[in-house]
């Protein structure tokens, strides 16, 4: 298994449709984002798609971005579109991409990366941190948790 940035792979189209294959709304999001040159837009310009694969197969994904879905905030940055197909559940994949977003933090010297999620008890176990009930672009509540990077 492996993590890359979506934007080092060459075969792009492969992995946006990979992406658009999970079973999760944010998916197809993030899927039209990619097709329509629109993620730098809504996420930031040095954002990242961090794929977690096994060959051609996607098991995990994330972003690492500059924003997510609570705007406005001068919070930064955010994991965000975080999704393992079901299939490869259980076995804490995820896990390995944070500590990919923990390798990319330490080398831009942030001391706190934050998530938005409506999970309960997922990310706590990756070492999350409860930081507070904030509304997301749609103004529903959301649990933002922080991840202190040390």
């Amino acid at each position: 298994m492996q993590v890359s940035n979506f934007f080092e792979n060459d075969n792009k189209e492969h992995w946006i449709n990979e992406i658009e294959r999970s079973d999760w709304r944010a998916g197809a999001f993030l899927g039209r984002l990619l097709r329509n040159d629109e993620f730098f837009d809504a996420v930031g310009k040095d954002s990242r798609i961090l794929l977690l694969s096994e060959g051609d197969e996607l098991i995990s994904y994330c972003t690492f971005a500059e924003k997510d879905d609570i705007q406005p905030t001068d919070l930064t940055p955010w994991v965000g579109f975080v999704y393992t197909f079901p299939e490869h559940r259980g076995h804490r994949y995820a896990g390995l991409l944070f500590d990919e977003v923990e390798r990319l933090a330490k080398e831009q010297q942030v001391t706190e990366v934050y998530l938005s999620t409506n999970h309960i008890g997922l990310y706590e176990k990756y070492g999350w941190e409860f930081f507070d009930m904030m509304d997301d672009m749609d103004g529903e509540p959301s649990r933002v948790y922080v991840k202190r990077i040390q």
